[in-house]
């Protein structure tokens, strides 16, 4: 692995907790959120769509990378676009 790889692994883990955390908000649980979040998990692990794959980091179980994406693509496209523009330096 090297320095750029564990940069986007940081990145990603970030966002992935942000968006985690956005699930109970103010002492009690966020439905919509939840729903998204379900939704995009559901879609990311049929549609195999993987970004640890697309920025170079295989994970011993692919599933995981999605379950881990669809968390991240809940958040919406501007999100991912924003993360996306991050994660290749610009």
């Amino acid at each position: 692995m090297d320095y750029a790889q564990l940069i986007i692994i940081a990145i990603l883990v970030e966002a992935i907790w942000e968006n985690l955390k956005m699930i109970w908000d103010k002492n009690k649980l966020n439905i919509n959120m939840l729903g998204s979040l379900l939704l995009s998990m559901i879609i990311c692990v049929l549609a195999q769509i993987n970004i640890f794959e697309i920025v170079g980091i295989n994970l011993i179980v692919p599933v995981v990378g999605s379950l881990l994406t669809g968390i991240i693509v809940s958040r919406g496209a501007n999100f991912v676009n924003d993360l996306f523009k991050k994660v290749k330096g610009e």
